[in-house]
């Protein structure tokens, strides 16, 4: 079948850098004035083989072809890149710094820990940060101009209808798909339980001010599952990545400074930010959620009845959403979700009840882990074996991205008439 996501240009070209404290084993390319180590081949060869989670020991010939491709992509991108610098094509060093933070973020993410994507690297972060910045650079700069040829190839409907004829077969199946609007009731506890809560995060916080360990608490009492395990520790944030209140004490408050309890739509924290590094800091902290109980879960329910009731079409609907739902994000928006495939939701309990509602039909209450929703289909999509008539939008996305994609794999072709290449054994 043909691949009509093919990535252009792979993004693990940026590995391609030259680690001084790395063994130089010999050439593997020559372009032009430009060379591509081994080792620099053995590096990305090893990060692809990590990132899909390939047995060194019995994959052989699936990292030889890898080994094949990688090194046919670092040849394209040397090219490229001399090609945007007779363009002028320039990037500007806070987005390489930016650019570059955000693939530490990702190693660190992948990893588990700092020291675990420093093993993976075979240096540390700050080393990775001097040697790698203008590789990124470069691969930000070939991004940028592979961006800027392919976005004036267009498709006309003729185009498109060739395409199809040439490719109709190779076309996957396209879902049912559904635009879906929904207004979000959260369940919140009764005011008891959350004043109980309160006193038990300023409790932690006594203890924690008395001497006892802040992470041993973190692990004994907190609920946040993503950090209580790490003695409560984030890692690196930035700004952005946080509820607001939280991001401002965090910003805000002296290193190693225990806050006072904060309130989030989470809960009660407390936490303390333990280094600063430019835009990022490290934070650890305690969470303490107030219990929900049945009553709790009741009065939502019913409340999401009654606007459920208060419905009468989309407009009133919308109305709605923008007063009462509690999903900040997507009440801006009149609670759009999008299209969604109702078999294939990121909500499994919103993708249960979506094949049983029809086209301008209000659910009733669906409860998933962020509380009641209510799901209106502004309208459907039919899915089945692909078709112009039926699925005329998604088969012109797709043929403008071969059309693109064609394009500019001729261009590079071309190109490398221009350029002396030397590919050793």
């Amino acid at each position: 079948m043909y691949n009509f996501i093919k990535t252009l240009l792979p993004c693990v070209c940026f590995l391609c850098g030259q680690n001084q404290d790395m063994q130089i084993d010999g050439i593997a390319a020559i372009i032009g004035e430009n060379i591509i180590l081994k080792s620099d081949v053995s590096q990305v060869v090893g990060m692809t083989a990590l990132q899909r989670g390939l047995d060194v020991t019995r994959d052989q010939a699936i990292l030889e072809k890898i080994q094949g491709d990688v090194l046919s992509s670092l040849v394209d991108q040397k090219i490229i890149l001399e090609m945007a610098k007779l363009d002028s094509i320039e990037v500007n060093d806070k987005d390489v710094d930016r650019a570059l933070e955000q693939q530490i973020e990702t190693f660190i993410m992948r990893a588990g820990t700092e020291e675990m994507a420093e093993t993976m690297l075979g240096q540390s972060l700050n080393d990775f940060r001097r040697e790698y910045w203008y590789d990124m650079r470069d691969r930000l700069i070939t991004e940028q101009y592979q961006q800027q040829l392919i976005m004036s190839v267009n498709i006309n409907r003729a185009g498109v209808v060739d395409f199809y004829t040439n490719y109709s077969d190779s076309l996957p199946v396209f879902p049912v798909k559904m635009k879906i609007r929904h207004l979000l009731v959260k369940i919140k506890p009764s005011e008891k339980n959350r004043l109980n809560a309160l006193e038990k995060i300023k409790t932690i916080r006594e203890k924690i001010l008395d001497g006892e360990s802040f992470s041993d608490l973190a692990e004994r009492y907190s609920a946040d599952p993503g950090s209580k395990n790490n003695g409560g520790s984030l890692g690196y944030i930035r700004r952005n990545q946080m509820v607001k209140k939280f991001e401002t004490v965090a910003f805000t408050q002296n290193i190693n400074t225990l806050s006072k309890p904060i309130e989030t739509q989470f809960g009660f924290h407390i936490l303390e930010t333990t280094e600063k590094s430019g835009e990022k800091i490290k934070v650890r902290h305690i969470l303490i959620s107030p219990t929900i109980n049945e009553d709790d879960e009741t009065r939502a329910y019913n409340y999401a009845m009654t606007l459920r009731d208060s419905s009468k079409n989309l407009n009133s609907f919308k109305k709605l959403i923008k007063k009462f739902s509690d999903d900040e994000p997507t009440k801006k928006i009149g609670g759009d979700l999008g299209w969604i495939n109702p078999t294939n939701s990121p909500i499994p309990a919103i993708a249960d009840v979506l094949g049983l509602l029809e086209k301008n039909e209000c659910s009733r209450p669906v409860k998933s882990d962020f509380g009641y929703h209510l799901l209106w289909v502004e309208a459907i999509k039919p899915g089945g074996a692909p078709s112009l008539d039926t699925h005329w939008v998604e088969i012109e996305e797709i043929a403008l991205n071969h059309k693109r994609m064609v394009y500019f794999q001729d261009l590079v072709m071309d190109a490398r008439s221009n350029f002396f290449i030397d590919i050793k054994e």
